[in-house]
């Protein structure tokens, strides 16, 4: 999509999604534009001091990491995973929902779940103590939205 189409989109969802959080993915400069409350960093985008420089203290800032030592300084929370198998990221290796839990045990900050996360293993995490998810599929593809993230934060709540 073209920047300048993705600008708008994103200030579409900022007026959609009202008072809720809204975090966008990988662009900082469109973050701030839209008036987003943050911005995801993936591994090719910016790094959190960066971004730092750039947006001062106006964005939340979370990254995606895998390992401990992969997540960088300065990050306000954390996506980890793949959690499950995605067609989203085939050539990731899966951490499962154990690998997870390790980087939970291993940083003050929050972490969520990322990856093939669904009704049908959303179990699997919590019974980790794992109550932070992020969800791509479960959502898109189906008939209800809004219920399906009704029913997956029913779930996730301990």
């Amino acid at each position: 999509m073209a920047r300048g189409e993705l600008l708008t989109l994103a200030r579409d969802m900022r007026d959609v999604v009202g008072d809720a959080l809204f975090i966008v993915n990988d662009y900082v400069d469109i973050a701030l534009m839209c008036g987003a409350d943050g911005v995801h960093l993936g591994p090719d985008d910016l790094t959190v001091d960066s971004t730092r420089k750039v947006a001062g203290d106006r964005l939340l800032v979370g990254v995606s990491a895998s390992t401990a030592d992969a997540v960088q300084p300065g990050a306000d929370y954390v996506g980890c995973g793949p959690a499950f198998a995605t067609p989203l990221k085939p050539n990731k290796e899966v951490i499962g929902p154990e690998g997870v839990a390790d980087l939970m045990e291993a940083v003050t900050i929050p972490v969520f779940a990322i990856g093939g996360i669904d009704e049908s293993n959303i179990a699997l995490l919590t019974a980790l103590g794992i109550h932070r998810a992020c969800v791509v599929r479960a959502v898109a593809d189906a008939p209800d939205p809004e219920e399906a993230v009704r029913r997956l934060r029913a779930m996730l709540t301990p």
